[in-house]
């Protein structure tokens, strides 16, 4: 499970955000994606979501590339953007279970999931709650939650520390190595400091990658 991208230009409007992006992950490790809001992050994190088409290069899934018909590649990976995505007038519980059902899950697996979701994101309590009585903070780590509810090689992530105080970034920090520990691969958009050691940075927009250590 290997993820390689090639020569990767980006063009919104007439403006190109980045071009000549290259780099290849392997099972088990990172890349902290760095710069400016505008640069390019969440562009590159929704072009290798399959949400845009690249004005240059290649992107491939174990040698194949993405832009085909590859299923394989859409159900080993898992997005989550910057936006949290919570439905104000459903409970927390029933938002991961619609998530749950979105991604193939039957409706009692889905619904026992996002309990034990719920209760590993330190939710358990708000399961009741519909989402617009949640703080910024727990509609954050209800998003975060999605990331347990089904197995998925490839995590695509948006700011997620966003809203989270220091005890959910460190739950968050423990959930990405045994992500990894497992052979998954992360890819993490951040303008804040987050666990994941090892991880190598991508600065935009000038497209170089520097084997830096981890945070």
């Amino acid at each position: 499970m290997t993820l390689a991208v090639e020569n990767l230009a980006v063009v919104r409007g007439e403006r190109q955000l980045f071009k000549g992006v290259g780099f290849a992950l392997a099972p088990g490790e990172a890349l902290l994606l760095r710069g400016p809001n505008g640069s390019g992050k969440s562009s590159l994190l929704r072009l290798l979501a399959g949400f845009l088409q690249p004005a240059q290069g290649r992107v491939a899934w174990q040698g194949q590339d993405i832009a085909g018909d590859n299923e394989a590649y859409r159900a080993g990976l898992l997005y989550l953007g910057h936006a949290d995505a919570v439905k104000p007038q459903v409970t927390a519980e029933d938002n991961l279970v619609y998530w749950g059902r979105l991604s193939g899950l039957d409706a009692e697996p889905a619904r026992q999931r996002a309990q034990e979701a719920l209760e590993q994101a330190g939710l358990g309590r708000q399961r009741r709650l519909p989402g617009r009585y949640l703080s910024a903070g727990q509609k954050r780590r209800l998003g975060l939650a999605r990331l347990l509810l089904r197995p998925a090689s490839l995590w695509l992530l948006d700011e997620p520390t966003n809203a989270l105080d220091s005890a959910a970034i460190q739950w968050l920090g423990a959930a990405l190595a045994r992500h990894r520990a497992a052979g998954g691969i992360v890819l993490l958009a951040s303008h804040v400091d987050v666990p994941l050691p090892s991880a190598r940075s991508l600065g935009l927009p000038d497209g170089t990658l520097t084997a830096g250590a981890g945070i």
